[in-house]
């Protein structure tokens, strides 16, 4: 199971307490771990990724023990610490102001 913790407005849509837990069939990657939450919480859907392009939303980051992966490829293979479960996958919620 892959674990990943969203922001609060996103685990308040969901309907969603704490960090989620998901199977990931195949190999885990940024893109399989958000269909795999799309498809297991619906109401996900387009709030994190664009639905037409699929890209990242703006103002939310994706990370993994303790790494930036936002800019990186979706299909590259997430860290085998998350693989394994023993860290999350991190949904942030960035913040812009002056």
């Amino acid at each position: 199971m892959i674990r990943v913790v969203l922001p609060w407005h996103l685990r308040n849509l969901a309907r969603v307490d704490g960090e989620v837990a998901i199977a990931v069939p195949g190999q885990v990657t940024q893109r399989s771990v958000l269909d795999a939450l799309e498809q297991a919480y619906p109401v996900l859907r387009g709030t994190i990724r664009d639905h037409d392009t699929s890209k990242r939303r703006p103002f939310l980051r994706f990370f993994a023990c303790e790494e930036d992966l936002s800019h990186e490829s979706p299909d590259a293979p997430l860290p085998e610490a998350v693989v394994q479960g023993r860290e999350p996958f991190l949904v942030v919620g960035a913040i812009a102001g002056g």
